[in-house]
């Protein structure tokens, strides 16, 4: 399968599962959105029944006292009494409950409105006919009674009840209704969005299978390819190391062999300072013949430097300084001759992890610079520092180079401080080596750590292999190194390194 063909499947199953997640999202929100609604339908068709009840309630209750009333007037019995009473007492405040159930909806508190007056008169008139029992007057509350019972207050309750149950079952079947739909449309979205939630599944499913067949095609293929790949990697690693050992072997025998031309050279100039110096005595000699000046007693020392004159003298001074540049020179070429070599050997040698104390192996170098810090009126000052497993020649070279790189390049007039300091971090021990000193302009943060590269003004002796020589070992030691620094501003060497260093393959591999 193409990357592109990897790329659209990918973006097809994301797209999917995108709308896999919308369709989720929409079913479910629009199911809570509609068993909210129709809780609050089905709490409306409850509330249409109660008020219903309610108003029952409220004729029963009449009904009873009355009832209870005409038992009193027939047999005076105390016990009708007590029931019309309580009866009695609980009719007005049904009247009350009523409004309150009836608040949301106008016609309804109007009908309760025009309800009250009518059972109160009714209940005056309860009040009246045991009034004639107490006065012992049965006859006249049983008359008064019987035709209260015809009166304008028991029509005018049966009017408003009727209105208000045709009212209550007007809204009962309209909210009915609503709940039936607002039921329907919800078992519609739940099965819509369940038959699309089904098909996404099946769609992502066949999608799964596939991306599981070319899955275990590409693992079959990985197989396939890393069973010659360990043989690749061995082929190449051995090229490598080969070809490493063929640079060092190379660089030894370029750096061994230049020598020898080096020694020649530096020989013939040695005898070519031997013959200016006769040379230029015989121009001398010549010179005082011609002159006519008494020659020199013959016991005069052959070393002396002979009497010359004018353009003798200027020839004489341009020759000694051409020696001069030419042993600098063969100085410079056997310093870094000797380097290479030194690197050579360096790059042979078998690193030894071993536990090391940090502190003190730091202390020793410290105290190997301690007159050359005094000279510089530096400073040094060390910090805690992590104690890890790693070659001690190696690290000695490492921080040797950077704490005489700190004194080095100080700023001339200005007390050096230098300071070492270490901390651990992800199973790392990192160090950081700070000075006060000239600071490294930024675009040279790279340059400095090139083979024969330097930075700044170069009026400091080296040639710069140090720091390309500590990097090289850092890495080899499995660690990191970087620099910070800004012109005039002091630098702040970091060397990253692993507690617990091992040889595994390091060695050969660097």
């Amino acid at each position: 399968m193409t990357a592109d063909a990897q790329r659209r499947r990918t973006m097809g199953q994301i797209v999917l599962l995108t709308a896999a997640l919308l369709v989720l999202v929409a079913i479910s929100t629009s199911s809570i959105l509609l068993v909210n609604k129709s809780r609050r339908d089905n709490g409306w068709v409850v509330h249409t029944v109660e008020v219903e009840n309610q108003l029952s309630t409220l004729l029963l209750q009449i009904r009873r006292a009355e009832s209870a009333a005409r038992g009193y007037l027939l047999t005076s019995e105390p016990r009708f009494l007590v029931e019309h009473e309580a009866a009695v007492a609980t009719i007005l405040p049904d009247v009350d409950k009523l409004m309150q159930l009836t608040g949301d909806n106008s016609v309804q508190r109007e009908n309760v409105k025009r309800l009250r007056p009518p059972v109160e008169a009714r209940l005056a008139e309860f009040a009246q006919a045991v009034d004639f029992v107490k006065r012992n007057d049965t006859a006249g509350g049983i008359a008064m009674l019987r035709e209260a019972g015809a009166s304008d207050s028991v029509r005018k309750i049966a009017e408003v009840a009727d209105a208000m149950r045709a009212e209550e079952n007007r809204l009962f079947a309209m909210r009915t209704a609503t709940a039936d739909r607002t039921q329907q449309l919800a078992s519609i979205v739940t099965v819509a969005g369940s038959g699309l939630v089904i098909a996404l599944a099946g769609i992502s499913i066949l999608l799964v299978r596939r991306s599981a067949r070319a899955r275990d095609e590409a693992e079959v293929q990985l197989r396939n390819n890393n069973l010659n790949l360990e043989s690749t990697v061995d082929e190449r690693t051995a090229d490598l190391r080969e070809a490493n050992d063929e640079i060092q072997r190379f660089a030894y025998i370029v750096s061994h062999d230049l020598r020898s031309p080096l020694v020649n050279i530096m020989g013939f100039t040695s005898e070519l300072e031997e013959l200016r110096g006769d040379i230029f005595k015989r121009i001398a000699a010549l010179a005082r013949l011609q002159s006519a000046v008494p020659q020199a007693p013959d016991n005069a020392t052959d070393t002396a430097e002979p009497a010359l004159e004018g353009a003798d003298r200027q020839l004489s001074q341009d020759f000694t300084e051409a020696l001069g540049f030419i042993k600098s020179s063969i100085g410079k070429m056997d310093r870094l001759i000797s380097a290479i070599l030194n690197l050579t050997r360096e790059g042979r040698r078998e690193f030894k992890p071993e536990r090391i104390d940090t502190s003190e192996l730091i202390e020793g170098i410290v105290s190997t610079v301690a007159h050359q810090a005094a000279e510089a009126e530096a400073q040094i000052r060390i910090g805690p520092l992590p104690n890890i497993v790693s070659d001690r020649l190696a690290l000695e070279q490492i921080f040797s180079n950077l704490i005489d790189n700190g004194l080095k390049y100080l700023k001339s007039g200005v007390p050096g401080d230098i300071h070492i300091r270490g901390r651990t971090k992800l199973g790392f021990a990192i160090y950081d080596i700070t000075d006060n000193g000239r600071g490294i302009d930024p675009k040279d943060h790279q340059r400095i750590f090139d083979l024969f590269r330097r930075a700044g003004t170069q009026d400091r002796p080296g040639q710069g292999i140090g720091l390309a020589h500590v990097r090289a070992l850092v890495r080899r030691l499995g660690g990191t190194m970087s620099v910070a620094s800004e012109l005039h501003q002091g630098s702040t060497f970091t060397v990253t390194l692993p507690i617990n260093w091992n040889t595994s393959n390091r060695n050969r591999e660097a």
